[in-house]
């Protein structure tokens, strides 16, 4: 396995700490809102990851946190709680809207065929662990009270800037333009562990602690769960561009003044997807969710193919055009392995078997390669060996690629007329201009796990399980 380190700038061998088992850890959503596509992107690119791992032989332990306290507006110390927020916007409590968009994310990770990780912790969960890594900072004075927050002492750990590549002038630039500053920190780039008396007067998720009634920062959180469950030594860590720096700078910063070694060997980070305004982002209000994709017609796994068809270290551009066209490979896809599928003859080719997967494990050994795994996958299609090899292969292939190739749906006669019937209703109720009632029959057969697309001769249907 080859990746690109984001520590050393390049394409390194993968070498474990462990040949035994590889330890991952995923950074995971701040549950203030639905997942948008974008951060779903960088989801399935983990996923491809870890299952590329697993295809080389690799027994995996990963682990992800939710962040539901803790996470500002500001990725440094600036602003507002998003969880507290949206608590106050949508007039719930901040564990209420954690709950609900914790689910909300697992049903797409789920209709995403993403593996779930074997370890998810919930940053509230592990107040008494952000406290041990606090007060061991303190005591090595490289974290301080200041005004009744904590800090980290960035002056006191030389390699801050070694992830990131940036700095001190870099970061002094960003400092200048940034409108909001912290008079409790003695230098501007230092970054909060807990705060207790801050403005946030209306904070609602506090616990007791040697330093006050509070709770802790963001960047705190995902370096104690990695910490607690997967040990000192970290095989990979990954997340979005985004959190280079400041978060995963500040990771590392505290997590090896902590254990007093390197932390984790392999850093890697997945490119935005982008619209035609720019990086997709819930700050500016209007987002894509797989829900709305899901709305307009189209199945979650073909935006998951629409992500593997480039490379996760490539920013993407989304369109509706670029997902169409996705769809259309997506269906003469599911169409082609179908077929080899209902004409299955033939005994298993071993040979053309290995050198089909051999190249394929080689693409994905690639620095995750997905579109020359892709490619392969479509030679093993055009390919005159029988059915029955074709098939094998392609099971294998999509153990990895989780394109959900060989998923069938039967539709029996009875659905089948359902289905026309309440079609032939929502004709009738939109050239009556009753969209509301076309909408009502839309989101019916979507509870049922039944997806229509209208295009300009027909509405065309999808049944997923």
């Amino acid at each position: 396995m080859r990746i690109y380190n984001t520590l050393n700038k390049k394409i390194e061998e993968f070498i474990p700490n462990n040949n035994e088992c590889v330890t991952m850890y995923t950074c995971g959503p701040t549950v203030y809102n639905y997942a948008h596509i974008g951060n779903l992107r960088t989801y399935i690119s983990e996923d491809i990851l870890e299952k590329t791992l697993i295809l080389l032989g690799y027994n995996v332990k990963r682990c992800m946190n939710i962040t539901d306290v803790g996470h500002l507006v500001g990725d440094g110390d600036d602003g507002d709680d998003k969880m507290q927020v949206a608590a106050q916007k949508e007039q719930k409590s901040a564990l209420q809207i954690a709950e609900f968009y914790t689910d909300a994310f697992m049903q797409d990770l789920a209709k995403l065929n993403i593996k779930k990780p074997e370890i998810i912790s919930k940053a509230t969960d592990n107040i008494q662990e952000y406290i041990k890594i606090i007060e061991d900072l303190i005591q090595k004075d490289i974290a301080y009270l200041s005004n009744g927050n904590v800090y980290f002492d960035t002056s006191k750990y030389q390699d801050y800037y070694k992830l990131s590549g940036l700095n001190q002038n870099d970061l002094s630039i960003a400092v200048r333009e940034n409108v909001e500053v912290d008079n409790n920190k003695r230098n501007p780039f230092d970054f909060g562990l807990w705060f207790t008396n801050s403005k946030f007067d209306n904070q609602e998720l506090k616990w007791d602690s040697p330093f006050g009634l509070g709770y802790p920062g963001w960047h705190i959180e995902c370096s104690a769960i990695a910490l607690k469950n997967l040990g000192e030594k970290l095989d990979i860590h990954c997340g979005a561009i985004d959190a280079v720096f400041p978060h995963h700078t500040n990771e590392i910063a505290q997590s090896e003044c902590f254990v007093n070694h390197k932390w984790c060997n392999y850093w890697v980070h997945m490119e935005f997807l982008n619209d035609q305004t720019g990086k997709m982002s819930k700050s500016k209000g209007t987002f894509l969710t797989l829900a709305s994709l899901e709305t307009k017609g189209y199945n979650p796994l073909v935006y998951r193919l629409f992500c593997l068809q480039s490379h996760y270290r490539k920013q993407l551009v989304f369109t509706e055009k670029a997902l169409n066209h996705a769809q259309n490979a997506y269906l003469k896809l599911k169409n082609k392995v179908k077929e080899i599928k209902n004409n299955n003859t033939g005994l298993l080719d071993s040979n053309i078997y290995k050198q089909y997967i051999d190249s394929f494990t080689a693409a994905l050994a690639n620095d995750l390669n997905t579109s020359s795994a892709l490619t392969i996958l479509y030679d093993v299609l055009k390919d005159s060996v029988n059915n029955n090899t074709k098939l094998q292969i392609i099971l294998k292939m999509d153990e990895v690629l989780s394109l959900g190739l060989l998923d069938e749906v039967e539709i029996d006669d009875d659905l089948n007329a359902y289905i026309k019937a309440k079609l032939a209703e929502r004709k009738i109720a939109k050239e009556n201009k009753d969209y509301a009632l076309a909408d009502k029959i839309r989101e019916e057969l979507e509870a049922q796990h039944i997806y229509i697309k209208d295009t300009k001769e027909t509405t065309e249907f999808e049944i997923r399980k």
